[in-house]
């Protein structure tokens, strides 16, 4: 194993409630093996770059609804191609070079299932996304 390989794998947390079967699909085994810990590591940075984002596009995210904010990010993860290939750029680039050929195996379901979780991520967090100055208060 090298350096690099080594150094990435390393770095991942472990997702105590993610399971791994002998009978899982190739992407599912993907998903859960690799996707889900990367995701989970970049926690912080996907939530700045989606404050980041929101701040960029006139901070019209602040003044909806909960479901409103809701269907925003959604929106943003799938309409928003530019910001879409961002984040897909900070999990693809905690791959290894073997973890990358086998996403190149099958990139459009991979891609799903990783704009699933990346998404399903900045919702658990959605509580974070408030105006900075009301942050500041609490």
């Amino acid at each position: 194993m090298n350096t690099r390989q080594l150094n990435l794998t390393t770095i991942r947390p472990d997702i105590k409630t993610t399971t791994i079967h002998d009978n899982m699909s190739s992407d599912e085994l993907f998903q859960n093996s690799v996707l889900r810990p990367i995701v989970k590591l970049q926690n912080d940075l996907l939530i700045e770059v989606f404050k980041n984002y929101v701040g960029k596009h006139k901070s019209v995210f602040y003044d909806l609804s909960l479901e409103k904010r809701i269907d925003y990010i959604e929106n943003a993860i799938i309409k928003d191609m530019k910001f879409r290939n961002s984040l897909k750029g900070m999990v693809i680039g905690l791959f290894t070079v073997e973890e990358y050929i086998t996403y190149m195996q099958n990139s459009s379901a991979l891609n799903k299932r990783m704009m699933h979780i990346v998404k399903e991520n900045l919702l658990s967090n959605i509580i974070l996304f408030e105006r900075p100055e009301v942050l500041k208060a609490i």
